[in-house]
């Protein structure tokens, strides 16, 4: 974990931080952007779900009964609208028997609050393990309304998977929710006064949909 933030997970990973420095670049098609950013979001998953927990089963091989580990509670990945899609679209080609949610928030571009426009997720969460997906972690406006809502209807456990994110909302987020995990590719220096991330890539929803 990080040495200034205790809940965040930093990969040092050569291949996320070779795809990220591909990914950043003003110069990389769209095409190109959102293939990377789906394999980034591959790795970073590979990377924040280490610590789900197994229990044990049984199977029968071609040649003989043998004990195995399956996970232990259903999976739900929940992406947060609009850029968050990118994200799923990469995890379900490794998880495509998991559930999903949907949780719709824009950022004002004025007052730079939160905007909900769209919420779907199972009724009762007390049984999933939780993967909240959004690439980049900004003002931390998003992240909260969706944390919010999740725990409303009983998530215990939620992890933040995010490409980039920012000191400032780090730190946010963090006296929030003390408990929450956050994984990451990179964390940026510092938000703009537009609010952001510096150096960071862009608008990562503009960038994948070619908008």
């Amino acid at each position: 974990m990080h040495k200034q933030f205790k809940n965040l997970f930093v990969s040092t990973h050569p291949l996320i931080l070779d795809k990220l420095a591909k990914l950043r670049s003003e110069n990389c098609p769209y095409y190109e952007f959102r293939q990377l950013l789906e394999e980034i979001s591959v790795f970073l998953f590979y990377e924040a779900s280490t610590e789900l927990a197994v229990e044990n089963d049984e199977t029968v091989t071609p040649l003989a009964k043998t004990e195995v580990s399956k996970l232990r509670r259903e999976i739900l990945l929940v992406p947060i609208l609009r850029a968050g899609p990118g994200m799923l679209n990469g995890v379900l080609k490794i998880l495509p028997d998991s559930r999903v949610g949907m949780v719709g928030v824009y950022r004002d571009e004025d007052s730079l609050r939160p905007v909900d426009y769209y919420n779907n997720v199972p009724k009762n969460l007390n049984d999933f393990d939780i993967f909240l997906l959004d690439p980049m972690l900004a003002t931390g406006g998003s992240a909260k309304f969706a944390i919010d809502s999740l725990k409303k209807v009983g998530a215990e456990k939620t992890t933040m998977v995010s490409i980039i994110v920012a000191p400032e909302e780090v730190e946010h987020i963090s006296k929030h929710y003390p408990s929450l995990k956050i994984c990451t590719a990179a964390l940026d220096q510092k938000l703009n006064s537009d609010a952001y991330i510096v150096p960071g890539l862009g608008d990562a929803g503009d960038r994948y949909f070619g908008t």
